[in-house]
């Protein structure tokens, strides 16, 4: 019997590597694959780039540095820092968003009730809740998933970030 060891490797802003996927059947042009590091290394700060897609449902790849603008959204969403640090402040919406899906911009001071803050680091995850705004704030670059919905702020570039 052949033991075999693996180890556990942690990727980050600073230092990832490609991976690479094995196609078990079929031809690899039905696959896409992504690394979310790299996609997050060329991203503007907070652009919400999709990098994972079912039906309407989208997982959003969020380069954190700096602050971004107020966001909100009329269903839940959930956000989980792969690296780096990054605090997140809320605010109960007077009038939140009705009917939208994913993301929308929630104005230059959104009216509403401060609601607290969180602060993630790398593998922390918290709820986005519907009906609040919310803002992001990290002092250095770092890369977040955001499960969501595709809507409005939702940018497709498969061309760019695929390999094939």
């Amino acid at each position: 019997m052949t033991e075999t060891s693996f180890q556990t490797v942690f990727g980050s802003l600073d230092g990832y590597r490609k991976g690479e996927i094995e196609i078990t059947s079929g031809s690899a042009s039905h696959y896409v694959f992504s690394n979310v590091f790299e996609v997050a290394s060329k991203s503007a700060p907070y652009e919400k780039v999709v990098a994972g897609k079912n039906l309407e449902y989208v997982i959003e790849v969020l380069r954190t540095e700096g602050q971004s603008a107020w966001f909100a959204c009329a269903h839940d969403e959930f956000v989980i820092l792969m690296d780096g640090e990054v605090r997140i402040d809320f605010i109960k919406l007077d009038n939140p968003p009705k009917d939208s899906k994913g993301s929308v911009l929630a104005g230059e001071q959104p009216h509403g009730r401060p609601m607290g803050h969180v602060v993630l680091r790398q593998g922390h995850q918290a709820l986005l809740p519907a009906g609040c705004a919310y803002r992001f704030s990290a002092p250095k670059a770092g890369v977040a998933l955001v499960q969501t919905m595709i809507g409005e702020l939702s940018v497709q570039k498969w061309a760019d970030i695929c390999l094939h």
